[in-house]
């Protein structure tokens, strides 16, 4: 494969390499995917998504599962959204598309919090967390933060929470993410108040 310009799946080899000398274990993606569940293959998102899985052009199958997990998302079909999202994620990866990769992981981690499965959303945002730190994006960082307070808060770790949501203002404002996103954090964060 040859190189593209402005690509970055150098940097995540090189974080790879340097995590194996450390000891440390890459999570390894696994060669094929499963066959898509019958529920899914149905509509227009599934043909188009089934034609690029096919044709091993891991860039459209990424596209076309993170639109049919954005539209189950808004149709509030959570395993749909859930299995679309892993779908992106895994061509992400295969395309060494890390940004793109590190985003669609922290969408899953969004989607299951909506869901109501602030548990398991952390594990997505801690992923998030970790790579867009590898690569240097920020603003993806700031808003996986985010999103880990909350699934903090709901757990009820307050204290916890509100410290993501610090971080996830210094990210967010050091980046000059859009002034909502920095809000949201500054809502999380809340303000303390002295007592008596």
């Amino acid at each position: 494969m040859t190189p593209r310009w402005g690509d970055q799946g150098w940097r995540r080899r090189l974080a790879a390499w340097l995590r194996r000398l450390a000891g440390r274990r890459e999570r390894e993606i696994p060669e094929r995917l499963p066959n898509l569940p019958a529920r899914l293959r149905r509509g227009e998102l599934a043909a188009s998504y089934l034609v690029a899985e096919r044709d091993r052009d891991h860039r459209r199958a990424a596209a076309a599962a993170v639109t049919a997990a954005e539209r189950a998302i808004t149709e509030r079909s959570w395993w749909a959204a859930d299995a679309w999202a892993h779908r992106a994620l895994w061509h992400f990866e295969r395309s060494d598309m890390t940004l793109q990769a590190t985003r669609a992981a922290r969408r899953i981690g969004d989607l299951r919090a909506m869901a109501g499965d602030p548990l398991s959303a952390r594990r997505y945002y801690s992923e998030a967390i970790s790579e867009a730190r590898d690569i240097g994006a920020e603003r993806e960082e700031g808003l996986a933060a985010l999103g880990l307070g909350r699934a903090e808060l709901e757990l009820g770790n307050v204290g916890t929470s509100r410290r993501l949501a610090q971080i996830a203002i210094d990210l967010l404002e050091r980046c000059r993410a859009p002034a909502g996103e920095v809000e949201a954090a500054r809502l999380l964060r809340g303000e303390e108040k002295e007592v008596g």
